[in-house]
């Protein structure tokens, strides 16, 4: 066991520890990172009892597993803490691997993080540290705050300080009960900030390089070679929408996603971009950037998460993906139980796609999320833009 070396971290997020209080348990969720590494090493200066903890989720060289593993127990060791890894390959394969595969079978492009965060990580992390190791709190290392309304007693989850780091629209699906058992240390600092406190504390993980692909995909290759294992190639045509003319054949709509414009091997006049995945007619329909925008969009599967599910249309700013600006829009609820919405762009939207997540957000709250369900494409309408359901 060895001693962090001195470090004046401030988390004003996070829970204070009274002088006279017993230390709150935390379990830090450990990949074996920079960022959740800092995470834990930050709430052991600052007095919490830590305690680190691995899910396995599948075998392979990606650094949420076997890698990952040998630097998370390493840092702990080093910490004189206990470590702990879970077995979930089963629930990461029912909940993940399983839904990806339906998913892109069906002509969608699932979302896996925000399910494997809801499904997969928190929940059943925070069951185990309850359950098996009497924790109060589990902690990782994403960049997000957790405030909370103390008129409502609602648990709210808003942007970080490193806007470039956000990682809040993955985590729209967690509820109540999990916002309110978990910390997230990172949510005031910048990303260079975190190097800087891993180098201080000493952690050998300082400058141990970034993750960029998901992890399904730093042990396949590639997404495409991850699906070719599961789903039989069935080619079909590329289908230019407008007039229904076969441009060319496509290798299996699993290998595509609305709005992608590369890989299609056809030619035309003009750039075209994928605008849908016809499963029961096995077609990938394609046409030009100018009507591959849609107006609106539905919403199923939401989870109202800062405030309770409104009555009423609200304006917000919507996200769609990950990278891409968050875009002024109203919200609809559909129905009495707050679950499904529609939402209207105030521009039409490029490449919203079925199966990804939208996010929408107050400035920095986020108010709400779900899954884009699928949209029949209709003939254009006048405008010049594509319709939808």
């Amino acid at each position: 066991m060895r001693d962090l070396a001195p470090c004046d971290v401030q988390s004003p997020s996070l829970p204070a520890i009274a002088p006279d209080a017993p230390k709150p348990k935390v379990v830090v969720g450990l990949s074996g990172g920079v960022d959740s590494s800092a995470s834990l090493a930050i709430l052991h200066d600052l007095g919490y009892d830590t305690i680190g903890l691995t899910l396995w989720l599948m075998k392979g060289k990606g650094q949420c597993c076997s890698e990952g593993m040998v630097d998370a127990a390493r840092l702990c060791e080093e910490l004189g803490i206990p470590y702990h890894v879970v077995d979930s390959r089963d629930t990461f394969e029912k909940y993940i691997v399983d839904y990806l595969v339906e998913g892109y079978r069906s002509g969608t492009t699932p979302l896996p993080c925000s399910q494997c965060n809801q499904a997969v990580k928190f929940g059943p992390m925070l069951a185990y540290a309850r359950n098996e190791l009497g924790a109060d709190y589990v902690a990782t290392g994403h960049y997000a705050r957790i405030t909370r309304d103390e008129t409502t007693g609602r648990h709210q989850l808003r942007r970080p300080r490193d806007r470039h780091k956000d990682q809040t629209y993955f985590l729209y699906d967690l509820d109540q009960d999990v916002l309110g058992a978990t910390l997230f240390p990172l949510g005031d600092y910048e990303k260079t900030e975190t190097r800087q406190i891993a180098a201080r504390f000493g952690l050998h993980t300082a400058d141990k390089p970034e993750s960029q692909d998901l992890c399904l995909v730093e042990v396949h290759g590639s997404m495409q070679e991850f699906l070719d294992r599961y789903i039989n190639r069935h080619p079909g045509d590329i289908v230019f929408r407008p007039d229904g003319r076969v441009l060319g054949q496509h290798t299996g709509i699993h290998h595509y996603t609305i709005g992608q414009r590369k890989g299609l091997g056809i030619a035309f006049p003009e750039p075209l971009y994928v605008v849908g995945l016809d499963a029961m007619a096995n077609q990938v329909l394609v046409d030009t950037r100018d009507r591959a925008t849609n107006p609106a969009c539905t919403v199923e599967r939401v989870n109202w998460v800062s405030i309770d599910p409104p009555s009423a249309p609200l304006r917000v700013q919507v996200q769609i993906r990950y990278r891409s600006p968050a875009v002024p829009a109203t919200v609809v609820p559909l129905g009495d139980r707050g679950d499904r919405v529609q939402i209207t762009f105030d521009e039409p939207q490029f490449s919203v796609t079925p199966g990804q997540a939208a996010v929408w957000y107050d400035d920095d709250l986020l108010l709400g999320g779900g899954i884009i369900e699928p949209f029949a494409i209709a003939p254009d309408g006048p405008d010049g833009q594509s319709q939808t359901d």
